[in-house]
């Protein structure tokens, strides 16, 4: 059985997520960033890369993704530098596709991911070395 959205702005929001990336946003995104990263919000590759630098995430660092939706930042992240990356967002449909990136990427077993609203995370204090949080409102 299908699973029923809400109605309204939410519903739509979240219908985004179950519908992934067409051949032609996949095109702008390569013209555009140079890669096919699931970029799906206004943080370039030199910021995310920035982030990377600026956070000292390297091997052996975990990363906290608030709202990760698709995987971007956080994905791409786990691939660059190595660190271990928690991507938490609300959005199921997102989560499973930075799954599937984090898969075909080579890094599903440095990620973990979680459905869960940046207001009520379900982790301890100090769980993490470094927390991103791109695009989130």
């Amino acid at each position: 059985m299908a699973r029923k959205l809400p109605r309204g702005p939410l519903g739509d929001f979240l219908k985004g997520y179950a519908k992934g990336l067409s051949p032609a946003e996949l095109r702008v995104e390569r013209d555009v960033h140079g890669i096919n990263a699931g970029i799906t919000s206004y943080t370039t590759p030199a910021q995310a890369g920035a982030l990377a630098d600026v956070l000292g995430l390297r091997p052996g660092v975990s990363l906290l993704d608030v709202g990760a939706g698709a995987g971007w930042p956080g994905v791409y992240l786990a691939e660059r530098t190595g660190c271990r990356v928690m991507l938490a967002d609300v959005p199921v449909d997102g989560l499973r596709t930075a799954a599937a990136r984090a898969a075909a990427q080579g890094v599903f077993q440095t990620c973990t991911f979680v459905a869960a609203s940046g207001t009520h995370l379900p982790f301890r204090a100090r769980s993490f070395d470094a927390v991103v949080h791109t695009d989130v409102l």
